[in-house]
């Protein structure tokens, strides 16, 4: 029998992470079309409100329900604003492992909401769902995307050469494939203890304590 995750919620002081609902598809829609979502990710582009539909109604449940993955819209706990999300994918229930990323929108950066609901979730993985190992890659370009990686206490294990395809704008407004390299990172129970507390110290987000 497949695992799979749970729908859960997890909270932190300032967010709700929660599965993906259809009220969700014009903001999701317009995180999606921003331009470093374009430039780091293989969102389609133009990324059309029916497509945000169908993958929170088709796609994300699909993943969860093959054991495959995870999608969590993240929220402001005080406005419900949704201002990213956090997919875990190729998840191995063997070896109790999964691949986590993360989108923020673009008016919702440099608050340091993707440390926090990278975190979270991870501590979640870890505790809850007893996960041994969370990977994340980055492409070797996307500072911001290692940043939080870094503050969240994941280790650099290596790089694969060439292995990931980025997107530029052509100067007919157009976007155009351009290959790169790909960091690992890798997160291991005993990686995150007292991160939270770091990344409060140094600014890096509000403290937290409470996830269900």
């Amino acid at each position: 029998m497949t695992s799979t995750f749970p729908n859960i919620s997890i909270s932190t002081e300032r967010l709700v992470l929660r599965p993906l609902d259809e009220d969700d598809a014009a903001a999701l829609a317009a995180m999606m079309n921003d331009e470093q979502v374009a430039a780091w990710t293989d969102v389609p582009q133009p990324f059309t409100e029916q497509g945000a539909h169908t993958w929170i109604t088709e796609h994300a449940p699909a993943e969860r329900e093959a054991g495959r993955g995870l999608d969590l819209a993240v929220t402001e706990f005080l406005t419900q604003r949704l201002v990213g999300i956090i997919q875990l994918s190729k998840t191995n229930w063997h070896v109790r492992s999964t691949e986590l990323s993360y989108i923020v929108a673009p008016w919702a950066r440099g608050e340091g909401y993707a440390s926090e609901a990278a975190l979270a979730t991870a501590q979640w993985l870890f505790g809850d769902q007893k996960f041994e190992r969370i990977e994340l890659r980055t492409a070797a370009d996307n500072t911001a995307s290692q940043q939080v990686a870094q503050k969240i206490g994941c280790i650099s294990e290596g790089v694969l050469r060439n292995a990931c395809i980025a997107h530029v704008r052509t100067d007919d407004g157009t976007w155009t494939d351009v290959r790169t390299d790909f960091i690992v990172w890798s997160l291991l129970p005993e990686d995150i203890e007292g991160a939270a507390e770091q990344l409060a110290d140094t600014g890096g987000f509000t403290g937290f304590t409470d996830w269900n």
